[in-house]
């Protein structure tokens, strides 16, 4: 891992039968078990949004393998299948939820994917913070900011932070952006309504420069194995992206990140 360079990792469900349309986003428990027991035997801690921010800002330190554990969408498998995982390796991790629909379905995903996946409630998502695990933002809707007019963006922005602050009692600092979608407007938007950290779908190690409303994120794929993990730990990418970069390209990386996570 390159000096200073953080992996944050983004999953969305977990299920043991992932549907045809959601085989990219979705992962099995076992192989989310699988990931985690690699981070875990390699000595990975799992730190939160505010213990990178702090670092970063000069009031932490950071253990010596540090990454941090994102899930978009606040799927109900998350709950049922991830977190007790999570639990057995100690690890923390954050929960980014469409304030909107709380324990409703994805209906996003039926005009795009044609199914729908049902999400945590508010129970759920208590449960997940007594289990010391953090809710972040998804917004109210999932839409896509960047396509909004700016009063609508901001009450997407400023509700969904207000709500979630009511339903769970405490502030809430940290957003995801539904689809990754943001730009200069939707990034000052973002910091009007009082977040301090933003995950987008930049791909990448996220390094000590980074804008802390633009964080680069790992995205984690359904059929990614232990393997693709390790590569992604180390450079962004997954093994079987490796040969559209060029060897030469992705020795150079893993140079930098210096890291052997090939043979």
């Amino acid at each position: 891992m390159g000096s200073g360079c953080i992996p944050i990792l983004m999953y969305h469900d977990v299920t043991p039968q992932p549907a045809p349309g959601m085989h990219k986003y979705a992962v099995t428990p076992e192989v989310f078990g699988m990931h985690m027991n690699y981070l875990a035997c390699a000595g990975y801690s799992a730190i939160t949004l505010d213990a990178l921010l702090a670092h970063r800002t000069g009031r932490g330190t950071l253990p010596p393998l540090p990454t941090i554990i994102t899930f978009d969408d606040g799927y109900q498998g998350c709950h049922d299948h991830a977190a007790p995982i999570l639990r057995q390796h100690g690890f923390t991790a954050v929960f980014f939820l469409v304030a909107g629909m709380m324990g409703k379905t994805s209906r996003w995903l039926l005009a795009e994917r044609g199914f729908e996946s049902p999400l945590m409630d508010w129970a759920a998502a208590r449960d997940l913070e007594a289990s010391g695990f953090h809710c972040g933002s998804h917004t109210m809707s999932h839409s896509r900011l960047a396509l909004l007019p700016e009063p609508a963006c901001r009450d997407e922005l400023l509700r969904s932070r207000s709500i979630l602050e009511d339903g769970l009692g405490h502030p809430i600092l940290h957003l995801a952006y539904p689809y990754g979608s943001f730009h200069q407007g939707v990034r000052a938007l973002a910091a009007e309504a009082g977040y301090a950290s933003a995950c987008s779908v930049r791909i990448g190690l996220s390094p000590p420069d980074d804008d802390f409303l633009a964080l680069h994120r790992i995205h984690i794929a359904g059929r990614d194995s232990v393997r693709d993990l390790r590569t992604r730990l180390a450079i962004g990418r997954a093994v079987r992206d490796l040969p559209r970069f060029g060897a030469g390209h992705i020795y150079r990386l893993l140079r930098r990140a210096g890291k052997k996570v090939l043979g």
